[in-house]
């Protein structure tokens, strides 16, 4: 009984936020005007949602004065607006565990997670270039893509430089530094400086090495991601690792790891956090990706593997020490423990610099870690929130923060006259219940009822249209046939 009443229950709520399809119908199409009604407007700049009122589009930009007669139209009665949301931490992949990946899944979910651009932190070239200029003309459902190649490790000053030069000829629109260990400073030097003169932006993900966050900042790095090298930059020292560890085992490292911020002295932490701000460097500090490490049993059931969980992933999370980020094996309560104090510490640290000015944003880093596409996102979301930020605030890293750590503030980031028209269209309130964000939505409590409601239903990229629920259930296709391969060659291999 209570399934057939839900399932009566569903349609109702769905009628808000439909389209007008009119001619022809929208998704997959950029009309030359387009009206979007009745919905409550979040701009993306930390002030309060206002509305119902419709926002206008002409030409991909936010109109600033309304449109006669718009080529189509959105009801957005019951439904929420906000800029697109920005994902400063992504990465385009070919495959998992050897397993080809379908770049339409990834590029579906993130786009029906409302994503509109992405930081892609270590592209594979050329493929990921290719990529990026069909997305731009449009011939695909994409958010935008700006590829911030890793740079990898360097053995000499004048081949960091010879590098950075590559990278740029080759088109690059970012540098992701990233080796086992730390630069040492005279490489980082040589990296940033050239970075610096071909106006090439950088960030980290800062091993541990010689070189901590403020080596990185002093030398010029724009934005650090994780949290790597921050708190190591407070030690009093060096970490206490025992004898037997050795940085290149992945469970030793990861379990290490969840044990640093509680060593770092508070005074100094401040000081760091302080010198970061000052230097204008921005975070994307990734709680999502490493949930896991406090909460296993959570991350390995999450209600949308079932069908969206794309065969790659769900090979490449087994615990296994040769994929990176598979280290669950033997992982113990007192590990999740160590992680749960690592959060606090880790979350007062953010509260505190964003209280001295500091610009945070919000990236996934899905593929790892039983972390999925657009899903991640959304999760980072609402990790910022328990970390004791407003949900104001979260959408703000979200939004025009993820814009200027991309350099790209004024072109989209916010609900403003002149600016692309990145623009999503929720059905619900994200302010009171930031799931609705979810892909799948939430469920909302109707008369006493347990109903699933929400759900980005339009994202808007330059003012191309494309309806959530139809790129939800084109990605549940595409991982429905790749089940089907795989589970074919494993017969196949019997």
């Amino acid at each position: 009984m209570r399934l057939s009443i839900l399932a009566a229950l569903v349609p109702i709520l769905a009628a808000a936020c439909l389209v007008a399809q009119g001619r022809p119908p929208l998704h997959g199409r950029r009309p030359a005007s387009l009206a979007i009604r009745n919905v409550h407007v979040i701009k993306g700049d930390g002030t309060p949602a206002y509305g119902p009122t419709t926002v206008h589009v002409r030409d991909g930009k936010i109109a600033d004065d309304p449109v006669a007669d718009p080529e189509a139209e959105i009801d957005g009665s019951g439904c929420y607006l906000l800029p697109g949301l920005v994902n400063t931490h992504a990465h385009l992949q070919e495959e998992q565990a050897g397993i080809p990946i379908d770049e339409q899944y990834q590029l579906d979910l993130w786009l029906a997670a409302g994503i509109t651009a992405l930081r892609d932190n270590g592209s594979t070239w050329p493929r990921s270039v290719r990529l990026r200029a069909r997305a731009e003309k449009g011939e695909l459902p994409a958010p935008r893509i700006y590829l911030w190649r890793s740079f990898g490790p360097v053995t000499s000053t004048e081949d960091a430089a010879r590098r950075v030069d590559s990278f740029k000829t080759a088109g690059a629109d970012g540098i992701k530094l990233w080796s086992n260990f730390s630069y040492d400073a005279d490489l980082l030097a040589a990296i940033l400086k050239r970075a610096g003169e071909l106006k090439l932006p950088c960030t980290a993900h800062i091993g541990v090495g010689s070189s901590n966050a403020l080596t990185y900042a002093r030398l010029g790095v724009d934005s650090i991601e994780h949290w790597y090298g921050i708190p190591d930059a407070a030690l009093p020292g060096v970490q206490d690792f025992p004898p037997e560890f050795s940085y290149s085992n992945e469970l030793q490292r990861f379990r290490h790891a969840g044990r640093l911020w509680r060593e770092a002295d508070p005074q100094r932490l401040d000081a760091v956090l302080q010198e970061l701000v000052d230097r204008g460097v921005s975070w994307s500090p990734t709680l999502a990706v490493y949930e896991a490490a406090r909460d296993l049993d959570r991350a390995q059931n999450l209600p949308w593997f079932r069908d969206y969980l794309h065969p790659a992933l769900e090979k490449f999370f087994e615990p296994n020490l040769a994929s990176h980020g598979s280290f669950f094996l033997g992982w113990t309560s007192t590990d999740e423990a160590f992680w749960r104090e690592n959060y606090r510490i880790w979350m007062r640290a953010l509260r505190d610099f964003a209280t001295k000015g500091g610009v945070i944003t919000t990236g996934e880093d899905a593929g790892y870690i039983y972390l999925l596409y657009g899903f991640g996102l959304i999760r980072e979301l609402e990790l910022q929130h328990e970390a004791g930020f407003h949900p104001l605030e979260v959408l703000k890293h979200a939004t025009w923060h993820g814009a200027i750590a991309l350099g790209k503030e004024p072109l989209f980031g916010r609900v403003r006259a002149g600016m692309a028209a990145d623009l999503i269209v929720v059905r619900g309130n994200p302010l009171e219940n930031l799931k609705v964000l979810y892909p799948t939505g939430a469920i909302a409590n109707v008369g006493g009822k347990p109903v699933r409601t929400g759900g980005v239903q339009w994202t808007i990229k330059d003012g191309w249209c494309y309806h959530g629920p139809t790129l939800l259930a084109h990605a549940k296709e595409l991982v429905a046939k790749a089940r089907e391969r795989r589970s074919a060659a494993e017969s196949a291999a019997k």
